[in-house]
């Protein structure tokens, strides 16, 4: 995060690994893909059900967890990224390597897209409901990877997500990204509408946290004068 990026917010990026294979294309503002974009994931782009397309965003995950897909269909959706996500994972073991990498690759492609926090508004935080569950997060583009989740999921699994990868999958993030969250579900019966409804919540606080403000050109917003270290 130590240069500002003035036009264009967005990044490409693969990684590869004997557990994950991972295509991914980011774009914090919505719009359109980088031109360096993997011709097959933009092929994709219109596959699968997590998949939505409007005038000011593109979105396509498909990480062969469908939980998985939601939830980070759910946070490009409420944060106005277009995102497009693949992954082939090694599912036949279960489901960590995969929904752990994901949010790893999610993280280094958004502090690439991110660039320096130089003019943004730094901090954001965020509430959202989805019927009876409410969830709060906090955010600070820091440089300073740290994370607090607390969900109190109670299933095994919601789908093929176990929810004991639902913080984590928000902690990957949050190391890979270096960002500092805070994410709480306050109230909840529902573990579904208690995962859905902080990953929204955590949408908007990064919306919010990324949020050029006008005036603040070239500033950092630090005492410190700089957050690059």
């Amino acid at each position: 995060m130590d240069s500002e990026k003035a036009t264009q917010r967005w990044a490409a990026f693969a990684r590869d690994t004997n557990e994950t294979k991972i295509q991914l294309a980011l774009n914090l503002d919505g719009g359109a893909f980088p031109p360096d974009t993997d011709a097959k994931l933009l092929a994709a782009v219109t596959e699968g059900h997590a998949s939505q397309s409007s005038k000011s965003q593109t979105i396509s995950v498909n990480t062969g967890i469908g939980f998985l897909d939601h939830m980070l269909h759910a946070l490009a959706k409420h944060a106005g990224w277009s995102l497009a996500l693949a992954c082939k994972g090694d599912l036949h073991i279960d489901d960590h390597h995969t929904a752990e990498d994901c949010c790893i690759a999610l993280g280094y492609a958004f502090a690439s897209a991110l660039g320096s926090a130089t003019g943004l508004a730094r901090f954001g935080s965020a509430y959202a409901p989805l019927d009876e569950a409410l969830s709060r997060a906090v955010v600070d583009l820091s440089n300073r990877p740290f994370s607090v989740v607390s969900l109190k999921l109670k299933r095994e699994k919601i789908g093929d997500l176990s929810c004991e990868m639902v913080p984590h999958c928000l902690q990957s993030f949050a190391q890979a990204a270096r960002v500092t969250l805070h994410v709480d579900c306050l109230r909840g019966d529902n573990d579904h509408h208690r995962a859905e409804s902080a990953f929204k919540a955590l949408a908007v606080a990064i919306r919010t946290a990324t949020t050029r403000i006008p005036g603040k050109e070239g500033e950092v917003p630090s005492t410190k004068g700089t957050l690059s270290v």
